[in-house]
């Protein structure tokens, strides 16, 4: 574009319409009047009417002085003319001018000396009314040292978005110090507003006139680099008096304080809500597995990319971790939980894996001293004192591993074991907020991982007990088929007090008692197995069943738990009578070849224990083929279905076609049984033989 062209555009194009006042001189309405070298005037412009009130016919001619000044001051303003003209120095200053209504005025002067190509020289005064200009003085430098001392970021960009005015506030926001204001070229974003987004707003104000205020913008600035910012800016667009739009004023204000406090604050909410969440989500179960991998999960992705679990092997064993501030540590791996998909998972111990670690390595110190342990930053040194081996150092390389934290897992003042936290993917260092925030998690779960690692000891111990008590397979007895079950409580606290068993007798017979003790854990083991002692002892001696039944329950008033119930039934195969004493226990089922299972129609009695209580013998007539299936209340009762119901569905899972023992007793406790139940179950099912003894 040529000059001509630019001048054109500037002053709106060739036409001669004249242009709306806008500018600042049409805010002085400066007047222009010439004075040849006698004070007489020569020159009047339409902006000195205004001023003095004089039309040029009225003014032209006319001896300056004597027109627009009062006689009083008429001496100096020949002395001020008679200066310029002859040192060619201009005069400025302001002077009381009279105006065509009588009424005097101040008025700022600027007057200088024109000289023509004939040696005629003539005076050019320029004048605008003071109070004007003082105002416009006032205002100018009102908003020049409100936008050089504002602390709110100032700045005025042209139409094609580059600045052309910073003040400080701004310069130091978002630009070393000393840098171009006008740096930006044409379409370019600024820098302290990068994206795409805000230049598009800024366009779009540019465009219509309507402002945008409070835009949040999150950046860096090259002041800080590294650090996250945050401003608050607005955007209006500029127009002069005539409406023509000059460009685009941004004020911003930097909220970072806020901003970085609010991140804090939505932070701090967040991990309260974790520890909530942790607080629910482990523990759920006594599984130590399960409840390690509660942990694990809890901890990502918002802590960690990877999470490993690992418990001391001597505190599974029972024993208390002594191996001091400088020995090596045993450890059996819990858990392995990666926030996604990575090789990372294959560097840990596997979970199960039972691995010994030197005194130098982190989980070891970790344990030994009872702190936590932070790499904020770790190098291939520290990788090969986290991973199992060089391999698995490497595996953790390659996956971008760059910062680590350990803590110990502390349950009752004991180090039990350690959760380890890796970053990868979350560029973030572990500092010390993430130490606090996974300490939490550590201590809340310790605690369950302690109590999950207790109850599966005495989960060991308790069903280490019930099956030591219970009877080995049975001998084959003369008339009889025997099959039989022990199956424990998927809870660990309910392990303890089912117990069967089967005795020989003299003269070919067979006692067979199923009984439950009321209660769980190993005192209700033990105590199931005093009864089953006392049970041997009384059957040996050849009494009716009732009169067993009596002989316990005297026997159980020195035990702790004193209520259990009972079924005791001998079996004669001579005669093929089954005699049958039942204790408050459920009632067995009686099948019959050809005939629909039934639940046999007994007297109850009462539990052992309860003292009193006349204990009744039923006598039965059993054939060949006949089956009595005793079985203890875990395998019937539900906390969902009425008892009923659970006996339709036993007698109706009976009243199949044939089936060998074994194969009854898996179909019973397949389809009755759920995982997890809280009871645990005895069952055994005698059927009788056609062949007699001798």
């Amino acid at each position: 574009m040529s000059t001509s062209d630019a001048f054109r555009d500037e002053v709106g194009g060739t036409s001669a319409a004249p242009a709306a006042p806008g500018g600042l001189l049409d805010v002085l309405s400066l007047a222009a009047v010439v004075l040849d070298d006698t004070g007489r005037i020569a020159l009047w412009s339409a902006q000195a009417e205004e001023l003095f009130g004089y039309t040029a016919d009225e003014a032209l001619g006319r001896f300056a002085g004597r027109l627009l000044v009062d006689e009083e001051h008429l001496d100096l303003v020949i002395e001020l003319f008679a200066h310029v003209m002859e040192s060619g120095r201009r005069w400025a200053g302001g002077f009381p001018v009279r105006h065509k209504d009588g009424t005097t005025r101040m008025v700022e002067f600027r007057n200088m000396r024109l000289d023509d190509d004939k040696g005629g020289r003539y005076a050019l005064g320029i004048a605008t009314d003071q109070a004007t200009l003082r105002r416009v003085e006032r205002d100018l430098a009102l908003s020049l040292r409100l936008i050089s001392q504002s602390p709110i970021g100032l700045g005025v960009m042209d139409t094609a978005l580059r600045f052309v005015l910073i003040n400080p506030a701004l310069e130091r926001m978002n630009r070393r110090p000393g840098q171009d204001p006008a740096g930006s070229a044409e379409g370019e974003t600024p820098p302290f507003l990068g994206g795409q987004a805000v230049t598009s707003v800024m366009r779009e104000v540019l465009a219509t006139g309507v402002p945008a205020l409070d835009r949040f913008v999150v950046g860096e600035t090259p002041v800080d680099p590294g650090q996250e910012h945050a401003w608050s800016a607005s955007f209006y667009r500029l127009e002069d008096p005539s409406g023509r739009v000059l460009g685009l004023a941004t004020s911003v204000v930097d909220v970072t304080g806020q901003h970085r406090a609010a991140a804090d604050a939505a932070r701090s909410r967040r991990r309260l809500a974790l520890v909530a969440d942790a607080s629910v989500r482990i523990g759920t179960t006594l599984d130590l597995k399960q409840t390690a991998r509660e942990l694990a999960d809890v901890c990502v992705p918002e802590t960690a990319d990877l999470v490993t679990v690992d418990v001391l092997d001597s505190v599974l064993q029972g024993l208390r971790n002594s191996a001091g501030p400088a020995g090596p540590a045993r450890f059996r791996a819990l858990a392995v939980v990666s926030a996604y998909p990575s090789a990372a998972v294959e560097a840990p111990d596997r979970v199960g894996d039972l691995a010994e670690y030197a005194a130098d390595r982190l989980v070891t110190r970790c344990v030994n001293t009872g702190r936590p342990v932070v790499q904020a930053t770790v190098t291939d040194e520290d990788l090969r004192r986290i991973a199992r081996d060089e391999e698995s150092a490497a595996v953790l390389a390659a996956a971008g591993i760059h910062s680590y934290l350990a803590l110990p897992l502390i349950a009752r003042g004991e180090v039990i074991g350690a959760l380890g936290l890796m970053r990868a993917r979350n560029p973030s260092p572990f500092d010390e907020d993430d130490v606090t925030l996974a300490g939490e998690l550590a201590a809340r779960a310790a605690v369950c991982i302690d109590n999950a690692r207790w109850y599966q000891s005495q989960r060991h111990a308790a069903l280490t007990l019930q099956r030591n008590l219970l009877p080995n397979r049975p001998s084959r007895r003369p008339g009889l088929g025997i099959a039989h079950r022990y199956e424990p409580a998927g809870a660990t606290s309910e392990i303890g007090g089912d117990w069967f068993d089967v005795i020989a007798l003299p003269a070919d017979k067979t006692a067979l008692i199923i009984g439950d003790v009321m209660g769980s854990g190993i005192d209700a083991a033990a105590t199931m197995g005093q009864l089953r002692t006392a049970t041997r002892t009384l059957a040996q001696l050849d009494l009716d069943p009732s009169q067993v039944l009596h002989h316990l329950d005297q026997a159980t008033a020195g035990m702790d738990h004193t209520l259990t119930t009972c079924v005791y039934a001998v079996y004669d195969p001579h005669d093929g009578q089954c005699r049958i004493s039942v204790a408050g226990h459920l009632p067995p089922v009686l099948m019959r070849p050809g005939r629909a299972p039934e639940l046999l129609d007994l007297p109850t009695g009462a539990p052992l224990g309860v003292g009193g209580v006349p204990f009744h013998t039923t006598r039965l007539g059993l054939s060949a083929g006949d089956q009595l299936v005793l079985y203890t209340d875990g395998l019937v009762e539900t906390r969902d279905q009425p008892l009923d119901e659970r006996f339709g569905l036993l007698l109706s899972l009976l009243a199949g076609p044939h089936r060998d023992l074994e194969d009854t007793c898996d179909l019973l406790l397949s389809e009755l049984r759920q995982p997890g139940d809280r009871d645990d179950v005895a069952l055994l099912i005698a059927r009788m033989q056609a062949e007699r003894p001798d």
